[in-house]
């Protein structure tokens, strides 16, 4: 079932903070941002398949653009080289004119160019979770470039005292995830069809086939 209008759609500018407002819920993209290991694509993929939307993992662009992986670009290049790529390729990809599902890396919102690009497309949704919970994930996850320390924990803590505020900046709402990922997306969909976008319909399984007997 196609949910999304796409034949009637003509991109607004995007020039001024009027131009979002007046731009239909159902053609704004879905964008999920969050600390590392919070589980965006996960729920990304999940989330584009209910809705019937394609899904656009950032950091998997970045990884195409590059020709390596993220963590080999941040220890050859570094970091503001890596962030450079970053907004560019953000900002390709939400020049696109169809509504898509978006997931992010955690730092997508330390520029404030990532943050204004995210706020006038999207519907922005900020993951959260205990950063107990964080750990568990990314204790043994080699791909992660600011996670190779002594202490992942204690930089764990550090990352997000200073990006909360900016996620909460850039989001239109925040969804806990420690519940579950049925639980989040339920949460998702509902905070979206608070903003305007209907909820998808609901899966139906297919009928188990009859088997004829004879008696």
């Amino acid at each position: 079932m196609e949910l999304w209008p796409r034949l009637l759609y003509s991109p607004p500018c995007y020039s001024c903070g009027a131009c979002r407002e007046s731009t239909p819920p159902m053609q704004l993209k879905i964008a999920l941002i969050g600390m590392p290991a919070i589980g965006k694509t996960t729920l990304g993929r999940k989330l584009a398949s209910s809705y019937a939307l394609g899904f656009v993992d950032l950091d998997q662009v970045i990884e195409s653009a590059i020709g390596c992986r993220i963590s080999e670009y941040f220890e050859r290049m570094g970091e503001a080289a890596f962030r450079d790529v970053e907004a560019r390729l953000l900002a390709e990809q939400l020049a696109r004119p169809e509504p898509f599902v978006l997931s992010t890396g955690g730092g997508i919102v330390l520029r404030p160019e990532n943050r204004a690009q995210l706020r006038q497309h999207c519907h922005v949704i900020y993951l959260t979770a205990r950063l107990e919970t964080l750990l568990r994930r990314v204790r043994n996850d080699r791909t992660r470039p600011l996670l190779q320390v002594a202490d992942p924990l204690a930089k764990l803590r550090e990352l997000h005292a200073a990006r909360h505020a900016l996620y909460l900046d850039t989001a239109d709402f925040q969804v806990q995830v420690d519940a579950g990922t049925r639980a989040t997306l339920q949460a998702i969909v509902q905070a979206l069809a608070q903003r305007g976008v209907p909820k998808p319909p609901p899966r139906t399984a297919p009928a188990a086939p009859t088997t004829a007997r004879a008696d």
